[in-house]
């Protein structure tokens, strides 16, 4: 279950990307006071704007919901104890300080 969310996860945070992408900014409109505008888009002189925020606003919603569902769902699993964590433990392999003339790759 916890793969079927990730792969939904990584859809939608692209999916979103590429909508955040696509959209213009406010400084694109003043092309459109220009006659620049409406004349060449895909979804109507209103619509793209609308159809755009609609769709970036769903894909958000889903992007926190399921961030909050995979955050939950990761919290109440126990992590694996860390090498790091105990340091009071000595290591048990020595290694040395410097390499001796023979494993010296460009000595004489």
């Amino acid at each position: 279950m916890f793969e079927v969310f990730m792969v939904m996860y990584l859809l939608v945070a692209l999916s979103l990307i590429g909508l955040i992408l696509i959209q213009h900014g406010k400084g694109a409109d003043m092309g459109a006071a220009f006659g620049a505008g409406a004349s060449s888009t895909v979804f109507g002189s209103a619509g793209k704007g609308n159809f755009l925020t609609k769709t970036t606003t769903v894909l958000a919603v889903v992007f926190f919901v399921l961030s909050i569902v995979l955050g939950r769902y990761t919290a109440g699993q126990s992590s694996q104890v860390d090498a790091w964590q105990d340091l009071s433990v000595p290591m048990t392999e020595s290694v040395p300080a410097t390499p001796s003339e023979n494993e010296i790759p460009f000595g004489n």
